[in-house]
Order: C-alpha cells, then sequence, then structure tokens
C-alpha cells in the first residue's frame, strides 16, 4: 500500500448496492485475517466521540464549548491516541464522525506524519448540526487519490412532502484506488444520523433521503460505500424495510440495482457491539453489490473482510459508563478509553 496517488478534492459517502439476497451474500464467512497488501483497500468507520480541540472560543453552542477538551495538554493526549491506533491498523481511508471541523482533521494527519511517518490528507465540510456543531470528515492515504467531495441539498419540495428529514451531518466523496495501473474509482457517503430509540421515525426518513440522494448511482453499477454511526437500534439480523437500517439499504423499492448490503452480517453476533452500551451496533459499513461481486476476466475490487477493532479504542480495562461519560478525564491516560465507540474496518482486495 505504497502506491503513490496525488490527493485532490473528495466525497464521504458509502453506501451499498445489494441486488444479491441479503441472506445469501451476509452468509458467507469474510473473516480472513486482515494483512497489508497493495492490492487491498481498507475502509474504517469511527466516530470519535466529541473530537474538539481545547480552543472553544470559534464555537457558538453552549454544548460545543462544554465538550471542547480542557486543556491543551489533555488535547494532545487525545490527538495522538488517535494517530497510535490509526498507525497500528493503518487504514487507507478513515471515516470520522463527531469532529468538530477539519482543522481537528489536520491536527491529526500532522501527529500521523510527525510520530508515525505516515503521509494521510484530511476532508470535511461544514454541516448544519448548529446545536452539537459536530461534522463528518474523513482522512485518505497515499495509495487514494480524493477527486471531489460534496454535500447534498434538503430542498423544499422534499421538505413538503414529510417524508424525509435533513441529514445535517454527511459527506459525500468520490475516491479513487489504483493496483498495476488500474484506478478503481469509489463513492463514499459517510453520515451520522439521529441518536436514541424515540428518534427512530425520525431515523427512517433520514435513511430515506439518503438513499433516494444515492438512488441513481447504485443503479448505475458503481463502487458504493455507505458507512458511519447510523445509530440504529436493530442488530444485524433484523433488517425490514420498517427499520431505519432496512430503508438505508434499499429494502422500501421494488428495484434490487438500487441496493445496499450490510456487511455487519459478516460478522459473528459477539464481534458486533460498537458502542459502550451493550448490544448497541450503531457504526456500520454498507456496499454495493458491485463491490461483492468479483466479475470473471476484470480486475476489479472486491469485499474481503471485516472486522470491529475493539483494542484500537480501549486503553487498559474497558471505561464504565459512569467512568466514561461522568469522569472521562479524571481517568489515568494508560487507563482511559479514546472513545465510546469502536471503529469497525472493511477490506476489498483487487481479484
Amino acid at each position: 500500500m505504497n502506491l503513490k496517488r496525488i490527493h485532490r478534492v473528495t466525497v464521504v459517502q458509502f453506501f451499498v448496492i445489494a441486488s444479491i439476497p441479503l441472506n445469501v451474500l451476509c452468509a458467507q464467512d469474510a473473516n480472513t485475517p486482515n494483512v497489508d497488501s497493495e492490492n487491498t483497500l481498507k475502509v474504517m468507520t469511527w466516530n470519535l466521540e466529541w473530537f474538539f480541540d481545547e480552543n472553544a472560543s470559534d464555537n457558538y453552542s453552549a454544548l460545543a464549548k462544554e465538550k471542547s477538551t480542557p486543556s491543551r495538554e489533555q488535547w494532545d493526549w487525545r490527538r495522538d491516541a488517535v494517530s497510535d491506533s490509526l498507525a497500528k491498523y493503518r487504514p487507507d481511508i478513515a471515516a470520522f464522525q463527531e469532529i468538530e471541523n477539519r482543522r481537528v482533521l489536520w491536527y491529526l494527519t500532522r501527529s500521523l506524519q510527525r510520530n508515525h511517518q505516515l503521509r494521510y490528507l484530511e476532508t470535511a465540510l461544514e454541516g448544519r448540526d448548529v446545536s452539537t456543531e459536530q461534522d463528518v470528515g474523513m482522512i485518505t492515504s497515499e495509495s487514494v487519490e480524493i477527486i471531489s467531495e460534496m454535500m447534498h441539498g434538503y430542498t423544499p419540495s422534499l421538505r413538503a412532502t414529510k417524508s424525509f428529514q435533513s441529514v445535517t451531518k454527511h459527506l459525500q466523496a468520490e475516491v479513487a484506488f489504483e493496483f498495476n495501473g488500474i484506478s478503481h474509482p469509489v463513492i463514499i457517503f459517510n453520515t451520522h444520523l439521529r441518536a436514541r430509540p424515540e428518534a427512530a421515525e425520525l431515523r427512517i426518513k433520514q435513511a430515506r433521503l439518503i438513499h433516494r440522494w444515492i438512488k441513481k448511482t447504485l443503479e448505475s453499477g458503481a463502487n458504493v460505500l455507505v458507512l458511519g454511526d447510523i445509530n440504529t437500534e436493530h442488530t444485524g439480523d433484523e433488517i425490514t424495510a420498517r427499520t431505519d437500517i432496512g430503508v438505508l439499504c434499499g429494502m422500501e423499492t421494488a428495484e434490487r440495482t438500487d441496493d445496499l448490503i450490510d456487511l455487519t452480517r459478516n460478522l459473528a453476533p459477539s464481534d458486533r457491539q460498537t458502542h459502550l452500551l451493550p448490544g448497541k451496533e450503531f457504526d456500520r459499513i454498507l456496499c454495493s453489490r458491485s463491490l461483492i461481486e468479483d466479475t470473471p476476466n476484470v480486475p476489479d475490487l472486491v469485499f474481503k473482510s471485516i472486522e470491529t477493532i475493539a483494542q484500537a479504542s480501549i486503553r487498559g480495562s474497558k471505561d464504565t459508563p459512569e467512568q466514561h461519560w461522568d469522569h472521562y478525564w479524571q481517568i489515568t491516560d494508560d487507563q482511559r478509553d479514546i472513545s465510546d465507540h469502536l471503529p469497525v474496518m472493511a477490506s476489498f482486495e483487487v481479484r
């Protein structure tokens, strides 16, 4: 994965097209060991939980100011702790949620270069969540070229239908991964949906809007990944057309050409928890059918494996909810978990 690439502009959105039945696709065992290889694209999603620096002067909401890191020393610890974990697993693309802005990702990429001699490019666009001021963003290694980045609009005509809900935190990027002189484009959609069980109907409307945005791209046969903190209350075995994750996967429509495949179902049930709260599978990676099927005699990206990486976020013994949420900065550095979410990483290889 030392392929030399030029970084340009990017869109962060990962979607999964699935014309193959989910129960067939998800039955396959895809958990082969993760090994660095030049023909493998590794994509991670990780909610960094209030990844805000110590400078609260550029924050406007009381909540954002409250959640900023208390001091420069503590921010240095947090930034470098994330950097250390990323350096260990070396994703080619790391999509993040709950970041403050593009600047904190720049600080992170400087840490990766300074401490680990790894070069990454950061990208993020300012979202519309004025209450938390949280955004989504991503970093890409030298093996990935960023082509474009964008956010979608939510028009008055769509609002008037009352069938959709604004997705204030999202980023869509077009990237390209090159191997043996062949460029493999991927559309990535990174998002963070509304939290809590009582927001289920709002999440369904958000999922419906995202699927509408990417439907034509999926139908074109493009490589698409949709990933992020979906905040779904449903497990990987509970995907129906009346769930937020099911709507996001395209199960509301009759066509299969606009479907996404939830890669979570390739994990053992014991490996699916991604949050401090027991049993919560909030963080997902969905992919298009084009990334599942291997076209004969044509080099293309094909899904290889997926893993939840607990050790990337948990340091020492796992924080209890009370410790983590009420006394976070009182925990010693060597015991303090990085986030209340665990990263999930999927690998795709050129075959």
